[in-house]
């Protein structure tokens, strides 16, 4: 009886431990920093110039991008350490005259000079993350610009390649949403109230205990 109940034991503990050094595994979290090249944010909005025939897109960018997202390793997203900060005071258009509105009179990026993206999820993205292939993502974050601060959903694709994670995400807003005037100047006459956020990222990934 005793042999029989030493080898029940056994038999019990031994899948447990494996259980346990799988789920060790599956834990370890992942950090995706932005690289110091491959990033850009961009945002572009339809306008109507003055004796133009036809409408316009009003492209603004920025290479100025900083941050990063942290994996849990379980499928999650660990927001407190998950944000990707642009700085708007960067941002640069075909029209002078666009941009120096848009950064006195819009963003005011005087008093407000990032938008920051605080990530919280990220829907599509497999526990263990893939080293080559496309994904298809949903991006969930809280979106701060102009001192306002909504909840943002962002479409991603992603590329894998090795310890890289490059594509694009996508999101629209409004002025108003954020408190912000809609640009007027001479040379404009209508601007539609309707803003395209693009951002072309560029994440290192870096796998580490303590990320």
């Amino acid at each position: 009886m005793k042999l029989r109940t030493y080898v029940a034991a056994c038999a019990l503990l031994v899948p447990a431990g494996l259980a346990a050094q799988g789920a060790s595994r599956a834990a370890v979290p992942v950090r995706l920093s932005v690289a110091p090249q491959g990033n850009e944010a961009r945002f572009v909005v339809r306008e109507q110039l003055v004796r133009a025939e036809l409408p316009n897109d009003a492209v603004g960018v920025t290479t100025s991008i900083t941050g990063g997202i942290t994996l849990d390793g379980r499928g999650g997203v660990d927001s407190t350490s998950s944000r990707i900060v642009v700085d708007l005071s960067s941002l640069k258009s075909d029209r002078d005259r666009r941009d120096q509105f848009l950064k006195r009179r819009t963003i005011v990026t005087d008093s407000f000079p990032t938008a920051v993206l605080v990530v919280t999820g990220i829907q599509g993205l497999p526990a263990m993350l893939p080293t080559s292939g496309t994904m298809t993502l949903v991006l969930t974050g809280w979106l701060t610009i102009h001192g306002v601060t909504k909840p943002s959903t962002w479409d991603v694709t992603a590329q894998a390649n090795g310890t890289a994670i490059t594509g694009k995400a996508v999101t629209r807003i409004q002025f108003g949403q954020f408190g912000m005037e809609q640009p007027r100047v001479a040379v404009v006459l209508s601007v539609v109230d309707d803003i395209k956020l693009e951002y072309d990222f560029n994440l290192v990934r870096e796998t580490s205990g303590n990320p």
